[in-house]
This record gives structure tokens, sequence and C-alpha cells, in this order.
């Protein structure tokens, strides 16, 4: 795909990412500032957990993180009575749009409920910091998470801060792929990588537009909220697939 003209909305996407990336450095050392969210969407770039990756086969931020103990064999599902659809997933997630974090980069019910979760609690056991580093911190892969737990659908979608290791997660399910399907899981790489490890940004698949872009719900976009988006096709790494009932 041919450059585009960097617009004067993207410029604030990119200066939003190195925001972002400043964060995350800060709060959680262990992980680089060059895998933090960038562009259009920042995503919510944190951790995850292998107790979470490996108890679920499919999830927005389930686990199987870049260390290797995180790669550990996945476990059967949490819930093994899937009822969850596509449908009501993006309903959910549809019903947040608009939602909006405050000058600090915080004030989301995302960050909020992650801080306080289980999952935030491994996180930092395997990676250092506090609960509080997430209330303003990237919040993209965290509303993803959020959306799944509050549907009845976390199992599935899985749950983490980190955007390249709930990728990681899927691939270690082995439901990570290059189609997109309503519902999916997207993986944004702003600079048009594949590596996972360049993954900066996260969201939902509201459906392929056949056009060699796809229309989107996600959070922390680059005007700090749920919005949906069309994005280039160009720009995905890959999706997760959640095993949603029929």
């Amino acid at each position: 795909m041919a450059m585009h003209r960097i617009t004067a909305a993207r410029k604030i996407d990119i200066a939003r990412a190195a925001l972002g990336a400043t964060i995350a450095a800060a709060a959680f050392g262990a992980h680089s500032a060059a895998n933090a969210d960038s562009a259009p969407a920042t995503a919510g770039q944190h951790l995850a957990t292998s107790t979470s990756a490996t108890t679920a086969t499919t999830g927005t931020a389930g686990t199987a993180d870049a260390r290797p103990a995180d790669h550990a064999a996945p476990r059967a599902h949490e819930e093994t009575k899937i009822s969850v659809t596509a449908d009501q997933v993006l309903a959910l997630a549809r019903s947040q749009v608009g939602t909006s974090e405050n000058a600090a980069g915080g004030g989301t019910p995302y960050q909020q409920w992650y801080a306080g979760s289980r999952r935030a609690a491994e996180t930092i056991a395997r990676d250092g910091g506090s609960p509080t580093a997430y209330l303003n911190a990237p919040w993209c892969a965290m509303f993803v998470s959020w959306v799944g737990e509050k549907t009845g659908a976390r199992p599935q979608v899985g749950w983490d801060a980190y955007t390249v290791t709930y990728a990681k997660w899927f691939q270690a399910n082995h439901r990570f792929g290059a189609l997109a399907k309503p519902g999916a899981v997207v993986f944004f790489s702003w600079s048009g990588s594949k590596d996972l490890d360049d993954i900066n940004h996260v969201g939902f698949v509201v459906k392929d537009n056949q056009n060699g872009t796809i229309s989107t719900i996600e959070g922390n976009t680059g005007n700090g909220k749920v919005e949906e988006r069309v994005r280039p096709k160009s720009q995905v790494v890959g999706y997760g697939y959640p095993e949603y009932a029929s």
C-alpha cells in the first residue's frame, strides 16, 4: 500500500503513542517503550500472566507472554459451556463508544476494573509495578478485556493489558490468523510489520469491508476514546479468534 501523507490527526495519534510508551516504560520497566501503544489508537500495552493465558483457549488478553515460562501448554477452558456470541460482545463494545479518558489519560471504567482484577495481580507478580500504575496507563487492551469480562466471554476473549502478550496468548492457543471475522480481536502495528513483537494496538473487528479495510471498535484511540474506526488491513498484524457460541 502506498504511503499516505501524515495528517494532523495522525500526528496527534503518534504523539499520544509516544506518551503511552513513556507511561508503560515508567510503570513497567521490564517492557521496552518500543512496544508501547502507538498511533491512531494507542493501545493498552502492558503485561500478562501465564496463569490466565493457559487457562483459556482464546482471549483478549489471556497469556503466553514473551517469556518462555508463559508459553506453557494451554489448559482447558475455565468454563466448558460457551454461550456468548460475537454479536453480544460487539453490542457491549459499541455501547461504550464515546467513553473518554481524563486529562491524565485515566479515569475509564476499564482501567479501574483492570487495576483491581486478579489478572493485574498476576501481572504485577510477574513484571513488578503496582495496581495504581494501570489507572492512567494506555488502555486499549484493558477495554477489550473488560468487554470479555462483562459479557461472560473472558475464557474465550482472554484478558491482559499488554498487546504483545495478548496476541501471543491467542497464538499459543492456536487461535491466531489472518482472516478478519466479526468479533475477532485485531492486533495492529502502525509500521505495517507482521511481527507480534511490534504490535501497538488492539480492538474488535466489526466487519471486513472487502475493500482492503476493516471496521472496528477500539478503546484508547488517538482521541482518547472508545470509537468506531475504519482501518487499512496493511496495519493488521493478525487476528485472535475467541471461540464464540454460534
